[in-house]
């Protein structure tokens, strides 16, 4: 209710005034507007966006512009506009060739080789016809995966219907590449031109240990005259095994968890065990030894198994190592018969290492080359 003054009033006299009534309510005048939501712009990363340079930012109103088949077959990246103010990033059409020179570049992930790679020997071969003798130059060997502190020579063996005939390098200290430049010589009195073979071993060795084989070269007398005053690169090839004296196999497991420093080993199972110590009693187990160099650091044994002469363990040992340690460490795993109280019988061994061979050094690199990943090989047992 309000109270207006009369506009006429007359002199001397007092002011008159009159009052109106409106029977309207009265509002508040809104001094606000409806506060604007600002939603966050989207952070696009995915392959499709990254390497895109001159994507042009379009608004909303020009996207909603467009035809019903073209808006159709742009990519949905959802939600992007707020207001009819906001700009969204409305990326091109892709084309065959655009696909095929990015997708290369985008998917290319490197592929895992979990094959080792083998030392290489670098030598040559020259036959000296007045000394009637086959001189055969060490000069170097690469990607030799030595252990700290260890040793190693090439041994070098000649072979032939007459006999065998032995000669080797001094001893250097093992490195990712070792340099000898000495010559190996082999008396043949008769020349090249006779059946045999050269076999050249790089061995390891170490106080107080065995000469391990890290891996041979071979090749015939027959081949002599074209590998004359040839610089020769060949990859050395894990040594041969005697199967003759195979006694079974042992299926093993093994991975290591550099985050936690240790190294799994799953004994799974066993086939083809011969012996004839199995005849009267079948009592089967596994004891794992870990060793550092020549200390023995940790044992552990499975359960036994009896009654089968192919027996399943399935059993996972953990054993702590650091990861500075595995070079130089190996794992030794008996088969054991408990054939009576007290009376236990070791049917085959196997070894797993840099210090191994054959299977044995290939496993523990798979295994150094792919950490966290489980690698499962059979391994021949040996008495």
């Amino acid at each position: 209710m309000f109270a207006e003054r009369d506009p006429s009033p007359s002199r001397g006299s007092t002011a008159q005034f009159s009052v109106k009534k409106f029977t309207e309510p009265i509002q508040p005048r809104p001094l606000l507007k409806f506060p604007t939501i600002y939603r966050p712009k989207p952070s696009i990363t995915t392959p499709e966006v990254i390497g895109y340079p001159n994507y042009t930012p379009k608004t909303t109103d020009k996207a909603s512009a467009e035809t019903p088949a073209t808006a159709a077959s742009e990519p949905d990246f959802g939600n992007l506009a707020t207001d009819g103010s906001e700009e969204v990033f409305i990326m091109p059409k892709q084309d065959s060739s655009e696909d095929a020179s990015c997708t290369p570049e985008m998917k290319t992930e490197p592929t895992a080789n979990h094959s080792p790679l083998r030392p290489k020997l670098h030598f040559s071969v020259t036959y000296l016809g007045q000394q009637k003798e086959l001189l055969v130059t060490i000069i170097e060997a690469e990607r030799v995966r030595g252990t700290s502190g260890s040793e190693g020579y090439i041994l070098g063996r000649l072979r032939t219907a007459t006999g065998e005939t032995e000669a080797r390098t001094t001893t250097r200290c093992l490195m990712e590449r070792v340099r000898w430049e000495e010559p190996l010589a082999f008396p043949l009195p008769k020349g090249y031109e006779v059946e045999g073979e050269v076999a050249l071993s790089l061995r390891s060795c170490r106080r107080f240990s065995q000469h391990a084989n890290l891996g041979d070269a071979r090749f015939k007398l027959a081949d002599v005259g074209m590998m004359s005053d040839a610089d020769c690169w060949v990859d050395l090839q894990p040594p041969k095994q005697d199967t003759s004296t195979c006694v079974g196999e042992l299926l093993l497991s093994v991975s290591y968890l550099p985050a936690a420093n240790r190294l799994g080993v799953v004994v799974m199972k066993a086939r083809e065990l011969q012996s004839d110590k199995l005849k009267d009693t079948i009592d089967l187990s596994v004891k794992l030894t870990l060793k550092h160099q020549s200390s023995k650091l940790k044992k552990k044994q499975t359960r036994r198994v009896k009654h089968k002469m192919n027996p399943v363990w399935n059993e996972m040992m953990m054993l702590e190592v650091p990861q500075e340690l595995l070079p130089n460490s190996s794992l030794e795993l008996e088969v054991l018969n408990q054939a009576g109280p007290g009376k236990v019988d070791t049917l085959g061994r196997c070894q797993l290492g840099l210090q191994a061979f054959g299977t044995g050094i290939q496993h523990w690199q798979q295994m150094l080359d792919s950490p966290r990943k489980q690698i499962a090989m059979w391994h021949p047992l040996h008495v």
